[in-house]
């Protein structure tokens, strides 16, 4: 098996520094876009045989070191008790947002084997699939993102609904966050147990808050979920945007891999995070959009930032975008393992 990625997570030597993308299997490929005209997003993420052909999209066509499951952050919410759906050009839109006591008590604390076991069939389809050349990773939101979702009723540029119940209504917030983070640690655990050997927790918006704020109303939930999920005894990846000033709270909070993304330099993040963790990241994902020197000179540059350090995984800082050139995702890829490759 290519087990880079893996040993790379482990922060043990590897032959070449492992990439894989941030939502590799998705709009940016033809193929792709043949089924999703074929299907809806939920449809894709519900039905087990087109989650397998989605997830294998990347790995059939790039020279990537893992797969990551194709699903949605959100799908633990509609068993929770919170339906949503996703509107052209608006992305998910939560149909009752979640603002009151009552509401956050009504929701349920569904086990990912009922309400989520389409997701794990899925795991089990694609490592059969992948035949153990690759390594699968699979993934789930972190319960502040999940939190804005639900309050804000989708995406959110101020999070005003979610701060306003965050500072106005503490106990209501921290039973909201215990709730998820419950979910959350239970679903990483189930994909674990269906065969994924590494799993990555999303807090995508976790930068919209202060270092204080991070500490107080999230770091103790996701502290809970990374203890929980590392007794399975797979590398766990602990990845937000806009971190820079979180890094430390987040390594503290747990986690093998932490992920960085392009606002602060990958050598200066490991340098603050210390030796005891792998680090992911960090290239801008615009940067797939810029000539082959420009992104040849980026990618040379965070490989020569990081010296050959153990433990590095290349990623982007954040997903590729849906217009991203598929030739220039492949170049990078490519690269990073002519670049990095040890002597």
């Amino acid at each position: 098996m290519n087990d880079r990625f893996l040993r790379a997570c482990r922060r043990e030597p590897v032959d070449r520094t492992p990439v894989w993308f941030m939502r590799q299997a998705g709009r940016y490929m033809a193929e792709y876009r043949a089924l999703r005209a074929k299907h809806s997003m939920l449809e894709l993420c519900r039905t087990p045989e087109l989650s397998l052909q989605v997830t294998m999209q990347p790995i059939n066509r790039l020279p990537v070191d893992a797969a990551i499951l194709f699903a949605d952050i959100l799908l633990p919410l509609e068993p929770m008790g919170a339906p949503f759906d996703f509107a052209a050009g608006e992305g998910p839109v939560i149909f009752e947002p979640v603002r009151s006591r009552a509401q956050i008590d009504a929701l349920r604390e569904c086990d990912p084997h009922e309400g989520l076991g389409y997701v794990l069939e899925a795991v089990r389809l694609i490592r059969r699939e992948l035949d153990g050349k690759t390594p699968l990773i699979g993934f789930a939101g972190a319960p502040f993102t999940l939190a804005s979702y639900l309050v804000e009723g989708g995406k959110s540029s101020h999070y005003v609904r979610t701060k306003k119940l965050m500072y106005g209504e503490p106990d209501a917030w921290n039973a909201l966050m215990a709730k998820l983070s419950n979910v959350v640690a239970k679903y990483l655990v189930a994909q674990v147990e269906a065969g994924a050997q590494a799993v990555q927790l999303f807090d995508s918006w976790i930068g919209a808050l202060s270092p204080t704020d991070y500490a107080t109303y999230v770091q103790p939930h996701v502290a809970r979920i990374l203890r929980e999920v590392e007794t399975c005894g797979v590398p766990v990846i602990h990845f937000g945007t806009g971190t820079a000033s979180l890094l430390e709270l987040q390594r503290d909070a747990g986690g093998s891999v932490i992920g960085v993304d392009w606002r602060t330099p990958l050598d200066n993040a490991w340098d603050r995070l210390g030796p005891g963790v792998a680090v992911q990241g960090n290239m801008d994902p615009l940067l797939l959009f810029a000539p082959k020197d420009v992104l040849e000179a980026q990618v040379r540059r965070i490989l020569g930032s990081v010296r050959g350090r153990e433990g590095h995984i290349f990623n982007l800082g954040h997903g590729i975008l849906p217009e991203t050139p598929v030739e220039n995702v492949q170049f990078v890829a490519d690269l990073v393992h002519q670049v990095s490759e040890r002597a």
